[in-house]
């Protein structure tokens, strides 16, 4: 995931450990995808999601 949004925005993205099977993604402090139960976002949703963050 860090390599796509990297590729699509060219954003320098920081991985950061957190709690066990969580999976966050945070832009300027606010979460614009997360992993809800045993279910990942899907990629082209967390572009999207940043996308519309940033325009």
């Amino acid at each position: 995931m860090a390599d796509l949004i990297k590729q699509a925005f060219g954003f320098d993205v920081k991985l950061v450990e957190g709690g066990r099977g969580e999976f966050t993604v945070w832009l300027n402090g606010d979460c614009v995808a997360k992993k809800i139960g045993d279910e990942f976002p899907e990629d082209q949703n967390v572009i999207d999601a940043i996308h519309q963050k940033v325009t």
